[in-house]
């Protein structure tokens, strides 16, 4: 039996590359105890091996000092006699330093061993060693007692008892393009301290100072920053008491791995398969786009989309699974699908009331690329959507008019490699485009060219006997997926909330004013309640003590001047001055919203608002049924005036259904979602 007494183990340079050797050198521990080990390491490597139980020496070996350096080193080594040269990095070492048996250099490693771990550990097939034992003792590096001193001194004098749940984050890498933004970071701190009550603790090597000090600014409650301010082992010992370490792809993800911590770790452009975590509970957060992994020391398109478009939903939700197994979200769906598409190209209430799907979506296929074509003035609906990874706009009326053009949009689409499309709205172009683009799955419903569909349900949306949401949903239930969330969603950037404030300050309105939208507009003549009863309605409430505002987009301003025209109370004018991101950050101020069937009125109904809808036409298809507000915070407003078939904008009554609304009956309504204080 092969004996070795003076051990030669040559690894690499980076810090993350030299911890997934250190199960080399816990396995040679473990088959040659009480031999002599001689590292040679790089010289910010170094620290990994001084820091190692069981290594005699490590020598400093900088591959960009002179030749002459170099050879004096090899000299050294061949005066050593070592038995055994273990040779990791492929170097001059295993070529030139003699030792009775050699392992690494260009032993060549199995084609199906994938994880760096695991091709280190088969450089020393040829030994023919038994496995190391598994546990604390018998890792190479481990916190000692000072350390284990240091750790406890951090936690006390911060506070943190035996039953504080901690949480280490480490938001530094070597390289920028590992680097997840400090800002998701920080959004990813607030959210695990107001959901999980933990403590954070952020570490980190000097250059990653400036994201540890903008995470603890914007956190101040409950984060420890101590970036830049630990050693490796010290590190090692805040990780032993961590219940999860969410990092991106650094030294640290390895050192959590090797100590076998839960981790949650974020890629970007290197391969998780390579390089991912290696410990028992670990999850990847990734974001599988097109050109990922690259494996690059440069992003091509000059924006790191990759680990950018990684979202603090996702690495919630993943540490969501660790520290709570079986709670941490759904289960992915039947089908394995990378990259989604989502297409929506009517009008603003269509896609408000489609946003249930991309939830839906995101939650049965939690790592895949979604994305959604949407038409110019419905981009602000779903642009910040946390579900959605890239929205897509398709402009029929002026960049893609033609056939041409949309054949050239359709072809834009190609590379992007989608193998999903669900199309929400069936028309001609919605299910030309995903075929067009080659999309290999496409479900939508069964009309206007549904041929070109792959899979598709039948379209009884003109029944109208469910919502719109509803409708929608049940594309995803023909994948095969049971969603259970069915709130829509609009995202509020934090200029629109600024420009609202902004607003309210102007017109010198408190919090504690109740505050009242008016929006007469709409898209059809059949939907349009008579102005000089929304100004009535005005005044009504303003007397009733109600603040009053105006708002409508640019097509709405002929029905808005009418009314303000009218108006006998103070008002603010929200006409035509605002984008629909500006109009929803308002309407998060405000308790009540009064229009027809409108996209604003979803809008509204999403954030909360208490709507009135002002109802006319009955016809199955387009009442409110189907259209209604989906907010149970709602009335709708709507006579019957005998119509035995509702034609909807051909009405040949005048729209009598409209007129015979009343503005006594929407105050009335206002009143049972507002009781009047007695």
């Amino acid at each position: 039996m092969f004996i070795a007494r003076k051990i030669l183990l040559v690894t690499l340079s980076n810090i993350g590359d030299c911890i997934l050797t250190l199960p080399v050198l816990d396995r040679l521990r473990d088959n040659f105890p009480g031999a002599q080990i001689t590292v040679v390491a790089g010289p910010r490597s170094a620290q990994v091996f001084l820091a190692s139980r069981g290594v005699s020496k490590v020598v400093v070996y900088d591959k960009r000092s002179a030749w002459t350096e170099k050879l004096e080193l090899i000299k050294s080594m061949r005066r050593e006699r070592f038995d055994l040269v273990v040779d990791l990095r492929n170097s001059i070492f295993s070529w030139l330093v003699p030792g009775e048996r050699k392992a690494g250099g260009l032993w060549p490693v199995h084609p199906e061993t994938k994880h760096m771990r695991d091709r280190h550990l088969s450089r020393l097939s040829g030994l023919r060693l038994k496995v190391s034992r598994h546990g604390p003792e018998a890792r190479s590096l481990s916190p000692g007692f000072e350390e284990e001193r240091w750790a406890n001194n951090i936690f006390r004098s911060c506070g943190i008892g035996d039953r504080d749940k901690v949480i280490v984050l480490s938001a530094g890498a070597r390289s920028s393009l590992k680097r997840w933004p400090a800002g998701k970071f920080s959004a990813l701190a607030r959210r695990l301290i107001w959901e999980f009550k933990a403590r954070i603790i952020l570490v980190g090597d000097s250059d990653d100072i400036e994201a540890g000090r903008y995470i603890k600014n914007n956190n101040k409650n409950g984060v420890i920053d101590l970036t830049g301010k630990t050693t490796i082992l010290q590190a090692a010992a805040l990780f032993k008491r961590a219940e999860l370490v969410v990092t991106n792809d650094s030294a640290n993800l390895h050192l959590a791995s090797y100590l076998d911590r839960p981790v949650v770790a974020i890629f970007g452009p290197t391969d998780e398969v390579k390089y991912g975590p290696w410990s028992v509970n670990s999850r990847v957060a990734k974001k599988d786009i097109a050109c990922r992994p690259c494996m690059k020391a440069q992003c091509r398109y000059r924006d790191t989309r990759c680990i950018k478009q990684v979202s603090v939903y996702e690495v919630l939700r993943l540490s969501r699974q660790v520290l709570n197994p079986g709670r941490g979200g759904c289960a992915a769906g039947p089908d394995g699908y990378k990259r989604i598409l989502i297409v929506r190209t009517d009008r603003i209430g269509d896609v408000v009331l489609s946003t249930p799907v991309i939830k839906a979506l995101r939650d049965a296929y939690p790592q895949s690329y979604i994305a959604m074509v949407v038409r110019p003035y419905t981009k602000a609906i779903v642009e910040g959507n946390p579900y959605l990874d890239e929205v897509i706009v398709y402009d029929k009326n002026n960049r893609h008019k033609s056939w041409l053009g949309t054949w050239r949009f359709s072809r834009s689409l190609t590379g992007k490699k989608f193998d999903l499309a669900v199309i929400l709205n069936p028309s001609h172009r919605s299910n030309l485009i995903p075929f067009i683009a080659g999309i290999p799955r496409r479900v939508g419903y069964d009309r206007k060219w549904g041929f070109l569909l792959s899979s598709s349900i039948k379209d009884t949306k003109f029944e109208g006997i469910k919502h719109e949401i509803e409708y929608n949903l049940d594309l995803v239930r023909m994948l095969g997926l049971d969603p259970a969330d069915k709130r829509t969603f609009i995202p509020v950037p934090e200029e629109s909330r600024k420009w609202a404030v902004d607003v309210l300050k102007r017109h010198n309105l408190l919090p504690s004013d109740k505050l009242a939208v008016i929006h007469p507009g709409a898209s059809d003549d059949s939907k349009k309640w008579p102005a000089e009863r929304y100004a009535e309605v005005g005044d009504k409430l303003f007397r009733k003590g109600w603040k009053i505002a105006v708002m409508g987009g640019p097509s709405d301003r002929k029905i808005c001047a009418e009314v303000i025209k009218l108006l006998r109370c103070p008002y603010i004018d929200l006409v035509g001055n605002n984008n629909i991101s500006q109009a929803a950050g308002f309407l998060k101020h405000c308790a009540l919203f009064i229009s027809s069937d409108t996209g604003p009125m979803h809008i509204a109904s999403s954030l909360g608002v208490g709507v009135v809808a002002i109802l006319g036409r009955s016809l199955a298809g387009l009442g409110y049924k189907r259209w209604g507000p989906h907010n149970p915070n709602s009335v709708v407003v709507q006579k019957d005036v005998g119509c035995p078939d509702c034609l909807a904008h051909k009405c040949v009554k005048g729209f009598l259904c409209l007129r015979s609304v009343s503005p006594d009956d929407v105050v009335s309504a206002v009143e049972s979602l507002f009781p009047p204080v007695k």
